[in-house]
């Protein structure tokens, strides 16, 4: 009797499954996928003793980092897909004395295709941080999408006069938010 139900459910079970509900699937929703991921890094550093804005001779001198390669939007498929990039930046001066800061972003002919300029005022003993976030869309962010290489030019302000001894930090962080539209 037992082996006579076993059967009698096991019919109804396959009898059952060739009646399944089904619909008609529809894969060109695949063409209206839009993926829009955000991607966060370091962009830049730098920490800069009073020390070193002397010369060996004594002299005050200003300080220029060599072009950097900044290839990063040379990739095809990350140019196609770039909608939009914000560069942060926070720069702390610790030192007596007011700096300008100018980034440059240069093609591979070392032609400036756009600056960033900052204005640091002195340090006086109380907090002395700047942050900004300068954005590139549009015009701007083709520029951007050409640009091969990156200089920092740091400019003395007239002041106090530096040393050997004088204390005190230039620092400079950084990073980059890039915004993709892949469909």
């Amino acid at each position: 009797m037992k082996n006579y139900i076993n059967r009698i459910i096991g019919i109804i079970l396959l009898i059952g499954s060739t009646f399944s509900c089904s619909s008609d699937l529809d894969f060109d929703q695949a063409n209206d996928l839009k993926l829009q991921p955000t991607v966060v890094g370091n962009f830049s550093y730098f920490n800069i003793a009073a020390a070193d804005f002397v010369g060996d001779d004594g002299s005050q001198r200003n300080i220029q980092f060599d072009n950097q390669e900044f290839d990063v939007f040379r990739d095809r498929n990350l140019n196609s897909y770039l909608q939009k990039a914000d560069f942060h930046f926070e720069i702390t001066n610790t030192i007596n004395r007011a700096y300008t800061l100018m980034v440059l972003l240069q093609d591979e002919n070392n032609q400036t295709l756009d600056s960033i300029l900052f204005t640091i005022p002195a340090y006086t003993g109380s907090n002395n941080t700047i942050t900004r976030t300068e954005v590139f869309e549009n015009q701007r962010l083709e520029l951007l999408k050409r640009a091969r290489k990156m200089e920092f030019l740091i400019a003395m302000s007239p002041g106090p006069a530096l040393n050997k001894n004088s204390t005190g930090n230039l620092i400079l962080r950084s990073s980059a938010t890039v915004y993709l539209e892949i469909q």
